[in-house]
């Protein structure tokens, strides 16, 4: 069981980040670790990849249109 070095956690919020305390504690682990760049490790999509993928699964207006009346 690895331990929670709460002290590094606090001064990297509240001193870096410059939260106040009660917003350092309202956080989640996942939002805290997303503000402070640790997140998953994956980079965000870039341009490039939702092109392909809009490009891979394009809208189908026409369906839409039917749906929507």
């Amino acid at each position: 069981m690895s331990r929670v070095d709460w002290a590094a956690l606090m001064r990297a919020g509240i001193g870096r980040l410059g939260l106040r305390p009660a917003e350092f504690w309202a956080l989640t682990p996942a939002e805290l670790a997303v503000m402070l760049g640790t997140g998953s490790g994956h980079a965000p999509m870039g341009r490039a990849r939702l092109d392909a993928l809009m490009a891979a699964y394009p809208d189908d207006l026409a369906s839409e249109e039917h749906a929507n009346g």
